[in-house]
């Protein structure tokens, strides 16, 4: 499926938020705490926006990579990119060793995951101590009228602006399962992640994530 839409990806992405993820994107990555020469990871990096975003921070001293499992999603990511590492992997068994990374970062993929406690796990498990685990995602808003056009815009528009592909179809459906801000936030908690907050914005749509992995 990923693999089927990656050549529109970048433009429904800009379509369906008004061009508001880059700056979403732009707040994760601070979040990240990265500094020059660091070591960052971003899981499910899809055409390498977030990664890109990371990169700006470690600077030519530094090294991101980003790792997704669809090989289409990776080709435009190095054609936007061709410095930085984009490599095959699955985000449920990362290629990567312990505490390898400065940080770890997943922008609107964990509810991908085929098993969420598996995949926040591994990325706690490749950041070393004191290190950051940085999740953006989207989130269903509660209360109206934002709850109302929400209801309205994935039920239905996003649903008819990707008419060419069910994809878009299975976009609503992983938001409606993946957990709410509390209960992800207690499954970072779960995995070992310390001081961990999240932000809400866009009226409650969009969730920002984050927690430093414990010592030892």
């Amino acid at each position: 499926m990923f693999d089927r839409i990656a050549g529109v990806y970048d433009l429904m992405n800009s379509v369906m938020t008004a061009g508001l993820h880059h700056r979403w994107r732009e707040r994760a990555a601070d979040l990240a705490e990265l500094g020059p020469g660091a070591r960052a990871l971003d899981v499910a990096t899809g055409t390498g926006d977030l990664a890109i975003e990371l990169a700006r921070r470690v600077g030519p001293d530094g090294e991101v990579v980003g790792s997704d499992f669809s090989p289409g999603m990776l080709e435009r990511a190095r054609r936007k990119a061709p410095e930085l590492r984009f490599e095959e992997g699955d985000a449920l068994a990362l290629p990567y060793p312990d505490d390898a990374f400065d940080a770890a970062t997943v922008g609107f993929g964990a509810r991908n995951f085929a098993d969420l406690e598996q995949g926040l796990h591994e990325m706690t498990r490749v950041v070393r101590p004191g290190g950051k685990v940085v999740v953006l995602e989207i989130t269903t808003p509660t209360k109206p009228p934002l709850s109302t056009f929400f209801r309205i815009w994935f039920d239905h528009v996003v649903p008819l602006l990707g008419r060419f592909d069910d994809a878009y179809t299975y976009l609503p459906n992983s938001v409606k399962r993946f957990p709410g801000p509390e209960a992800l936030g207690g499954a970072l908690a779960g995995v070992g992640l310390t001081d961990v907050r999240w932000i809400l914005t866009a009226g409650g749509i969009i969730a920002l994530h984050h927690g430093r992995v414990a010592a030892g």
